[in-house]
């Protein structure tokens, strides 16, 4: 929901002062319900609503809102969290249905996937597939299979971003998207080549290799272990700076209500593709914002991630404005080369991103991959120069 005209605007963060508290008290696996009634009271209902919905956790207010005592949840707030609270569920039942048909065309014809982030998240983090928002299917797939899964996509009635033409050139898009507007469902399939943000190449074969099975509404469902799931949500965060308060909250419950975690395979997943200070700042997020708790030894590794440490103070600074805070290009590269972190690696990681073309980059009517790779950065440019919304 965008802010209504009546509404400051997410950027003036000074107008929120009051309702942002009560966001981060509630996105906390451990919300602190006794200091919550003295919170809603300096706090305005349309506003806390209205960045609830920005931050992507309607879910998680109304859910620790709904454990307090009738007199002291504002009588303001109950249509408008429950409304919200309706749509998502009813946006999950529909979506986590076309999940497993999606999942049975495939495994018909023996095209492996595994499920990423959305019900499957919601599920390990939180117990509630419908807790967490989410827009669209994630799947996991391999780069071989992407023309037949194709196929199978078109035939069960979806619309694809990504003409066959450019599958049969070889060319790599941010993700293989699906949509079929008439139902508002949308599928990216991503794969080894397609998930840019990983600093090194994804072993797919070992994600498959240590897959797990998550119950999910009477269905089990292939999905990633959980230790390389909190690695991929931390590359994800780390992705778009983190600038939901969703995301944070995210690594906060996986922590939190999975205490079987391997932690040492973490560590190496996360060395595995490069996102060591990726990882350390999510948890670092979500200890120091979310009250977190970490195994003592785990804890240790992420503060004495100097690095890590400076980037989750900064994110502090940006995060309340939900994405619309003023970063403009260059703060953004700088900001990517510290993510990656090393002398020789994070100049690397930086010049792939800002040169390897996308779907979007095709748009620009260059059939040369070479020119499409020099047109990048100048379209990167237009689109993030003036520190438009991320």
């Amino acid at each position: 929901m965008s802010p209504s005209a009546t509404l400051p605007h997410p950027s003036d963060t000074s107008a929120f002062q009051h309702e942002w508290p009560v966001l981060l008290a509630c996105a906390s696996p451990f919300p602190e319900t006794l200091k919550l009634p003295a919170m809603l009271r300096a706090a305005d209902a349309e506003r806390l609503v209205a960045l609830a919905e920005e931050h992507g956790v309607v879910g998680h207010v109304a859910a620790s809102l709904g454990k307090l005592d009738g007199a002291v949840f504002p009588p303001e707030l109950r249509p408008a969290l429950r409304n919200r609270r309706h749509a998502q569920a009813v946006f999950s039942l529909l979506i986590t249905a076309e999940l497993f048909r999606v999942l049975d065309r495939f495994a018909s014809e023996r095209i492996g996937a595994l499920v990423v982030k959305g019900p499957v998240l919601s599920v390990q983090a939180y117990g509630d597939p419908g807790m967490r928002r989410y827009g669209d299917l994630d799947l996991l797939v391999r780069q071989r299979d992407i023309r037949r899964a194709r196929e199978l996509m078109i035939a069960a009635g979806y619309e694809s971003k990504v003409p066959l033409r450019a599958i049969a050139a070889g060319k790599i898009p941010g993700q293989y998207l699906f949509t079929q507007p008439e139902k508002k469902l949308i599928v990216e399939l991503h794969n080894e080549r397609t998930l840019r943000y990983f600093p090194r190449r994804l072993p797919i074969e070992e994600f498959f290799a240590r897959q797990i099975r998550v119950r999910l509404d009477g269905h089990e469902v292939p999905a990633l272990s959980l230790e390389d799931e909190l690695v991929l949500v931390s590359i994800h965060g780390a992705k778009h700076f983190w600038d939901r308060l969703l995301w944070i909250a995210d690594v906060a419950a996986l922590v939190s209500r999975q205490t079987g975690i391997d932690w040492e395979r973490v560590r190496n997943s996360a060395k595995a593709v490069g996102a060591e200070r990726m990882l350390h700042t999510g948890l670092r997020l979500a200890s120091d914002l979310l009250k977190a708790k970490l195994p003592e030894h785990v804890q240790a590794m992420v503060e004495a991630d100097v690095a890590a440490a400076r980037l989750a103070e900064e994110t502090r600074q940006w995060l309340p404005a939900a994405g619309y805070a003023p970063m403009g290009l260059v703060q953004r590269a700088a900001l990517r080369w510290r993510m990656r972190g090393g002398l020789l690696a994070a100049p690397g990681y930086l010049l792939r991103l800002s040169f390897s073309p996308t779907e979007e980059d095709w748009k620009e009517g260059s059939r040369q991959e070479f020119l499409a790779m020099v047109r990048r950065p100048f379209r990167l440019a237009r689109k993030y120069g003036r520190g438009k919304k991320s």
